[in-house]
């Protein structure tokens, strides 16, 4: 086919959202306005896929299961029609001349072109390989595999061993990873002018064969302007699938934070008797400025208020936030010239492995959970925890008076530590509800759990995933929360309903990390495929792809102000991206090891990192994201320009004896505390 084949960019894909279809009506492709309610009823069995994997286009199996009478259709690409796409082979002996001979073609070409065309390299040489496979040229694929294999960038060393042990076409039909190599196209960003060079060259060549992959198997994001140059490219490079799309960044993303709720804080500790006799408030008192007023004006970049449903506040929430805001009038103030002290907590002797660690944003609690299923509350305060009466003592409380609240506890209960038991497998992520009577663990059984901090008992176990689950979170504002696992998917669910409300799909492997907006609105989830997508939780579209890292990502965190995203993963970076231009703006180079916790202190003055090199780092974040260069044309071609500023950003490294750094959080007034278990070597 000639002409500019290869040119073509296919839109972004639908979301299907499946409601009830009659069985064998096929599919029902909804728009985004037919996307069930986050409020609906549990039981609808609602799925909402929004799969950015590019079909072949070949018959495909259809599944269809009915869920709680819903009836789910769902596109699963054919394995034998999308390997039947390697059957237009050429000569067997010919592979390793062609490639070669564009091997030469590219290194012989000028340095502005050939930084852009060697991305070609990886993809060529695995598809060229698997087509030898699959065609039975057993002999030719070993010979092809191992003259070339070196010439591949490093970071492709883990792909290219599962690769390798690929040797027969059998091998090919259960490999997964290996069917998405081949059912999402990979994508390359070139200049046009390196575009055009490469087609005269093949088409010159008749090299059809490795033009016919081109067009096949590759997704060519052309663009108009100056070629990249090496280290612009190497900073996007890396993920199993090529780059994003530039398409693929374009949406409109509402990343600034929501209004908070106005209500009176009392000046002083001694106004507590609030209210008169008729129950009704006392006058307003004058506010202070600095504490209630913080955000009044409505950020223009924040999604409607009621754009996603969140719950009331209760009455225990406001005294919260009342704490909150008087913490907030004592917190310190950070900068370069005023590092945080850092509180360590070492978890001693955890013979069962600690997997997952998590502190209550009071900073009154620490729970850990163990590859020996168990999860493991402390209290960190001299306050003890305790468990509710039984039924029978708290029909015996005068439940009119005042401390009603305390005695309903039972003080026999008392003690510093609580074992949670349950989970029949190692327990990956836990967390903290906002309001702290609830806890969230997750674990390789597949399923999450929600237990009582008022009981400490086991409430809801949500099964979904069907394999291991990562991580899990609960929203900032509670009520709704994100899982993340092996089956690629990650969740959203609400805790009383206890089918997930929304199904995020797309990654190419395991989602190893979750991580709620500060304004509730979207989930960032980190994979294994290297990438981190942000997903829209209204509609379950996937809004943003961020390529860089060259290893799975196992930390992310958003700046408090929403505009940022921070993400860490085993390739020892911190990449630092823009979330509304859908740009990465900023490399932390320092650890020597993957890097598995990342907060901001609470105004976002500070980055602090932590990471199995047994080091915690701080950065000095207003200086990272000040003076951005976000014109048009940076975010119309994604040309970045790094600064090589990763020293002058380091405030300080504090090394641990022999404890990698497994969690990290500041408290309400800037103490940051981090968390581990310490391993003796």
């Amino acid at each position: 086919i000639g002409g500019n084949v290869a040119t073509v960019a296919t839109s972004s894909p639908g979301v299907a959202a499946v409601a009830a279809v009659p069985p064998g009506k096929g599919e029902a492709r909804g728009t985004a306005a037919s996307v069930p309610p986050l409020g609906g009823n549990p039981g609808n069995g609602y799925f909402l896929h929004s799969a950015p994997r590019l079909r072949v286009s070949s018959p495909s199996s259809k599944i269809t299961h009915s869920v709680g009478g819903a009836v789910v259709v769902e596109d699963q690409p054919d394995v034998s029609a999308v390997l039947s796409a390697y059957n237009q082979q050429g000569d067997p002996t010919l592979y390793e001349e062609y490639y070669s001979s564009l091997k030469h073609f590219i290194e012989c070409s000028l340095d502005c072109h050939r930084a852009e065309l060697s991305q070609l390299f990886y993809p060529l040489f695995v598809h060229m390989y698997l087509e030898l496979v699959y065609n039975q040229h057993e002999s030719e694929a070993k010979s092809f595999f191992e003259r070339f294999h070196g010439d591949q960038e490093c970071y492709y060393q883990d792909d290219l061993r599962v690769l390798s042990s690929l040797t027969k076409k059998e091998h090919m039909k259960g490999n997964e990873t290996m069917l998405d190599f081949r059912t999402s196209k990979f994508v390359l960003r070139i200049s046009r002018d390196s575009y055009q060079l490469l087609k005269r060259h093949l088409q010159e060549k008749q090299n059809n064969q490795i033009w016919n992959i081109v067009q096949e198997h590759l997704y060519i994001d052309i663009f108009d302007g100056m070629p990249r140059s090496k280290q612009q490219i190497d900073a996007m490079v890396g993920s199993l699938a090529g780059e994003a799309k530039r398409e693929a960044n374009k949406a409109k993303v509402f990343f600034g934070l929501l209004k908070e709720p106005e209500f009176d804080v009392p000046l002083d500790d001694e106004d507590e008797e609030g209210e008169n006799e008729e129950g009704k408030p006392k006058k307003k008192k004058p506010k202070k400025d600095n504490v209630g007023s913080k955000s009044k004006k409505q950020d223009p970049n924040a999604p409607p208020q009621n754009r996603i449903p969140l719950p009331e506040l209760k009455d225990s929430d406001k005294l919260d936030k009342v704490m909150n805001m008087k913490e907030a009038a004592r917190r310190v103030r950070l900068g370069p010239e005023c590092l945080p002290s850092i509180c360590f907590y070492t978890f001693l002797n955890a013979y069962q492995g600690l997997t997952a660690v998590d502190i209550t944003d009071d900073s009154s609690m620490i729970v850990g959970g163990f590859a020996d299923s168990t999860v493991r509350v402390w209290s960190v305060t001299p306050k003890k925890l305790r468990s509710v009466k039984t039924a029978a003592d708290l029909s015996l409380i005068d439940k009119e008076s005042d401390d009603v609240l305390e005695r309903i506890m039972d003080e026999k209960t008392a003690s510093e530590l609580k074992i949670l038991y349950g989970h029949s497998g190692p327990v990956y992520g836990t967390s903290f509800s906002p309001d702290r009577n609830y806890l969230l663990s997750c674990s390789e059984d597949g399923t999450v759990r929600l237990w009582s901090l008022q009981t400490f008992t086991c409430l809801v176990g949500y099964k979904g995933h069907n394999y291991p689950v990562w991580d899990t979170q609960f929203s900032p504002y509670g009520y709704y929360f994100v899982s993340g696992g092996h089956d690629r998917v990650a969740r959203l669910w609400a805790t009383d309903h206890y089918q997930p409300l929304r199904i995020f799909a797309g990654h190419l492997a395991d989602v190893t990390c979750t991580r709620f907006h500060p304004n509730s609105n979207y989930i960032a989830t980190g994979s294994a495929d290297r990438t981190i997508r942000l997903w829209d939780v209204l509609n379950g579209n996937c809004v943003r792809i961020f390529t860089g890292h060259k290893g799975p990502i196992h930390s992310l965190a958003f700046s408090p102000n929403g505009r940022f995203l921070a993400t860490g993963a085993t390739d020892g970076r911190v990449l630092l991206w823009d979330i509304g231009h859908g740009l990465m703006v900023g490399e932390l180079k320092g650890h020597t090891d993957t890097i598995y916790a990342l907060r901001f202190s609470r105004d976002g003055e500070i980055l602090a990192s932590g990471s199995m090199d047994n080091t915690v780092r701080l950065w000095d974040a207003v200086k990272a994201f000040e003076d951005l260069e976000t014109d048009d044309f940076t975010t119309a071609t994604g040309h970045i320009n790094l600064p090589e500023n990763s020293q002058d950003l380091l405030l300080g490294t504090y090394m641990t004896k022999s404890t990698p750094v497994v969690h990290l959080h500041f408290t309400r007034r800037n103490l940051l505390l981090a968390a581990g278990a310490y391993s003796s070597q």
